[in-house]
């Protein structure tokens, strides 16, 4: 299976970690490009601003928020930027690079686990 690894865009690059994915739909505050030092942008990869407001008003919303990101994956131009990070993880390392403070209750624990599913199909 292929490494996935997460960061935050504030912690500085490691030379084992791949492609770098920027997964927030905006762009990280007072990070320049250089700093950020990712290799790609997949905005449409994070969930709908309606989707992150209503989540954000009540942290204890977790489990529905993670059924309606996943369903939000799967249309439009969210399925695309996921099949594009999919194609990106199967290629070797990959760093999910984030802005949020708490990774563990944010929509990155989402993308991890869409990817590790993935690899485990590929490897059967």
């Amino acid at each position: 299976m292929e490494e996935i690894t997460v960061r935050r865009v504030y912690d500085a690059p490691e030379p084992g970690d791949g492609i770098r994915v920027l997964v927030d739909r905006l762009w990280p505050r007072g990070v320049s490009k250089e700093r950020a030092a990712v290799d790609e942008w997949l905005k449409e990869v994070a969930p709908s601003n309606e989707l992150r407001t209503w989540y954000h008003k009540d942290a204890s919303r977790y489990p529905e928020f993670d059924s309606r990101y996943r369903q939000e994956l799967g249309q439009g131009a969210a399925a695309r930027a996921l099949d594009r990070l999919l194609e990106v993880a199967g290629g070797g390392p990959v760093t999910l690079v984030t802005s949020v403070k708490d990774i563990e209750g944010s929509h990155v624990p989402t993308l991890v686990d869409l990817l590790e599913r993935d690899a485990r199909k590929r490897d059967q």
